[in-house]
Parts: C-alpha cells; structure tokens; sequence
C-alpha cells in the first residue's frame, strides 16, 4: 500500500520537485506501452467537454488562468497545467493523449475520452434517482460506446494485437455522481446507496475494454471527497468531531472509502473472469492523503492544503457563486504551493506527485516483461 512506503518517497519526490524532473523517478519506458487509452471526468479531461457542446464552448475551462503554467493558455484541462494522464504519457516516453473530440487530434498513440463533469452512471438512471448531471450526458458507457466507434474504425472490431502494448485507464470516475446527488440535497445514506451501482457500471466498462482487447488496465478509485474545497464550503460545521486529523470530513471520506473498497472488490471479481489480463487498482485516496500528511516536505504551504489557488471568499478561498476564471476571482502567487487549484480540481504540481506516487505503487504489479 502507498502509505506504508511512502517515507523513502518523500525524500525522492522532494528531490524531484526541486530539479525539475518530471516523472524521472519511476519510469515507465521499460514497459514499451506505444499508446495510452483514458476514460473519466475532469481529472483527467484534456479538452473534450468543452468541444462537445455550447456550454462547454463558453466554459471558465477555455479561459486563463487555466493552462497557464504550463501550456500558457487553455486547453480545457481543468488545472493550472498537466493532468496525471500527461505526467503518465511523460513517464512512458509517449505524447500527452488527445482528446477523442477534437478532430485534428492525432490518434496513433492513444486516445482520451475522459469529459469533465462526466459519471459513473448514464444520465438517464441518475435522474430517475432525481439527480441531475448538469454539465455533460458523456457518462462512462457513452465513453465506452465513443472507444468502440474508434476501435471498429482502426482495427475492425478485432484489436487484440494492436492493444496488446497499450495501457488504459478506466477512471477516476464516480467522484461526480455522489457531487452531484450531496449538492443536490441527498443525505450521506441516500448517496451512499449509490455506492453498489456505481461501482457496477465501472466493473461492466473495465468488461468493455478487455472486450475490446485491453490486457494492461489500471482502475483508479476516488479521491477523499472530504478533503475538497467546495464539499469544505458546502458543508463547513463548528463540530470539531466532523473533522478528521487532515480536517476533511470526516462522513465524505468514509463515502470515498466504501466506494474504493467495493470498487477493489469489482476488481478482484474481473481478474478472477479474466486471469490473462492484468488490471490494477490506482490508489489515488492514500495518495491525496499522502501529500496532506507532507506538505511541507513536497513543497506545499501547510496553510494552503484546504484551499483553493484560484478562488475567492471564505475559509476555503472558494465560492459557488464566483469560480476560477470569472471575473474578479483572485489567483494564488505560487500555484505550485497549494495542492487544490479551483476549488473541484488540483493544480499541477499535486498531480504530479500523485502520478509519481501511482507509478511507484502501480509499476511492479503491470506486469511490464509479461
């Protein structure tokens, strides 16, 4: 497990942050991957959801100050820079992985479908649940619909061959559907009831992609909703006992964990139907937890780690009335020096260590020399 050795990677990735070196420490060029396959929500979305419709055109994803720190403009990244997606892509010597809307993309080295705002399940079910997705109907199995329509067009349906030196991510996904269902008035019962189905439909897409010819797959779960500027906001309480040693809260972070405890589960299950196919869990809630507990180690201000770089008002320097890239909204000086970007999303240099830290846990299980 990430925490157990995460001391010795404290001093690496510390070394890391001050050279410069992107993804250096754990390098995945060893495993030979020629193209990386990504399904998911805003943490990983390198520019679908806002080629996909009018609203997403007109979104605060297409406006400075997103992208600046490293692209120097947007890309409709929901970040300041890099996804953990790119900072894969960097370690496994491969170009960062184009969005599957953008028709200029080039597709030879992989393809992302992953759509900010996206779920776990289809639009449809959530509403007959009397949750709404406001901002795209991109669920997972229209992702997986949108892989397939790819596949067929490039390998006829038969994509054994030419995936058997792909790596695909299937998530982080899920965070949206309980997001949604809390903001929308749920109760922590009500949302975790959901739990069960949503972790269903991302065992059913890890099927899809074996179906498709998938042999390598890594499954993130999801991070501590707890830990999260706007969830901080929305359900900020002057009980000292809602709070945990990290002063996240305590009931979201125990949603998170009963969703990845099932979600690993699922898993297991997979691997048992499929045992030629190496599927590993991503453990991106240890490793959030991970750049909370060294902060100051890795760079971070420890005053900062609940806050949001690019936001305005309150305790948590975020606001549902005003968002990063609006007008008036205030921008961190040190991005690097937060761990929380908008208030929804993390900045770059959070995402690199958290893909540091899942390369280091995920590289002796992927089976490179299989």
């Amino acid at each position: 497990m990430l925490k157990f050795d995460f001391v010795c990677l404290v001093v690496i990735l510390s070394i890391i942050l001050h050279s410069k070196q992107y993804c250096s420490a754990f390098d995945l060029k060893k495993c030979k991957f020629d193209q990386l396959y990504q399904l998911g929500d805003a943490f990983s979305d390198t520019g679908n959801y806002i080629r996909e419709s009018s609203a997403g055109s007109a979104s605060v994803f297409t406006r400075l100050p997103y992208g600046e720190t490293f692209f120097k403009k947007p890309t409709g990244r929901c970040s300041n820079g890099l996804l953990i997606i790119d900072y894969i892509a960097i370690a496994a010597g491969l170009p960062f992985v184009d969005p599957y809307k953008n028709t200029k993309s080039y597709f030879k080295k992989g393809s992302n479908y992953a759509t900010a705002g996206a779920t776990a399940l289809p639009t449809g079910m959530l509403s007959s649940k009397n949750i709404s997705s406001p901002l795209t109907t991109t669920s997972l199995d229209v992702q997986l619909d949108y892989m397939f329509t790819h596949f067929n067009s490039i390998c006829f349906k038969d994509c054994t061959e030419l995936l058997k030196t792909a790596l695909f991510f299937v998530g982080e996904i899920g965070t949206n559907d309980y997001s949604f269902a809390l903001l929308q008035g749920k109760t922590i019962q009500e949302t975790t009831n959901l739990v069960p189905d949503v972790v269903f439909a991302i065992q059913k897409g890890i099927e899809r992609v074996i179906e498709y010819g998938a042999i390598r797959v890594v499954v993130p779960g999801i991070f501590p909703l707890g830990c999260f500027p706007y969830h901080l906001t929305k359900f900020e309480t002057k009980k000292v006992a809602a709070y945990d040693e990290y002063n996240c809260l305590k009931n979201l972070n125990d949603l998170s964990k009963i969703h990845n405890q099932k979600l690993q589960k699922a898993i297991e299950e997979v691997k048992k139907e499929h045992p030629g196919v190496t599927i590993v869990y991503g453990d991106y809630y240890n490793a959030y937890l991970a750049l909370l507990r060294n902060s100051q180690q890795l760079g971070f201000t420890s005053k900062n780690v609940q806050k949001s770089c690019c936001g305005i008002g309150g305790k948590y320097n975020f606001s549902f009335n005003k968002k990063c890239g609006d007008g008036g909204v205030n921008l961190c000086n040190q991005p690097d020096k937060y761990i929380n970007w908008d208030g929804f999303h993390l900045t770059q240099q959070a995402y690199r260590d958290i893909a540091q830290l899942l390369i280091q846990d995920i590289l002796p299980k992927i089976k490179c020399n299989a």
